[in-house]
């Protein structure tokens, strides 16, 4: 079963995904959501009952205080890929093995530093930088799997699954 609740941020709303243990998805507004289940579905998800409070699952509460932490400011640990075992907020994103091993690569990406696509596609042994960009687009769990420090060779800010805008604000709250 996926267990919702919502996260009003000061970039916009903000949908968390949980299985009941670890954080499954992230994601901004409508986002990839609208992608996958088109806009008047997600109206429908965010207002009927398999909806739960950030009261109802320990899970939430932890994501709730790290976001208010991250929008605060504060400098955030990234999430743990795998089992809980420091205390640190477990993230289990569904994908590739090439993916995984490419969401693995962004969790060591610390708070307030970039690399580029290229520098990323390196870290993972891969060629193609291209098919890096796409497995960072893939990413479920926005900001816990930083994606938007990925930049483009030429810093420019790239692609962001949440449009520009929103990559700019983010890296603005890490003071780049």
């Amino acid at each position: 079963m996926v267990f919702t609740a919502t996260y009003n941020s000061p970039v916009g709303t903000i949908v968390i995904e949980s299985d009941g243990e670890a954080l499954t998805g992230l994601r901004f507004g409508e986002g990839k959501l609208s992608l996958r289940f088109g806009a008047s579905s997600i109206e429908k998800a965010l207002h009927s009952s398999p909806i739960r409070t950030t009261a109802t699952l320990p899970i939430f509460d932890e994501v709730t205080r790290w976001l208010d932490d991250y929008f605060a400011g504060k400098q955030t640990e990234n999430a743990a890929m795998g089992t809980k075992t420091d205390g640190r907020i477990t993230v289990q994103p569904k994908g590739t093995l090439f993916q995984q091993r490419v969401w693995q690569a962004l969790v060591t990406i610390p708070y307030g530093k970039t690399v580029s696509y290229g520098e990323l596609a390196r870290m993972v042994g891969c060629k193609s930088a291209q098919a890096v960009g796409q497995a960072v687009g893939a990413n479920p769990i926005a900001l816990f799997i930083p994606c938007h420090r990925v930049i483009a060779a030429n810093n420019q800010l790239g692609g962001y699954a949440y449009g520009q805008e929103i990559k700019k604000r983010l890296l603005n709250i890490e003071q780049l």
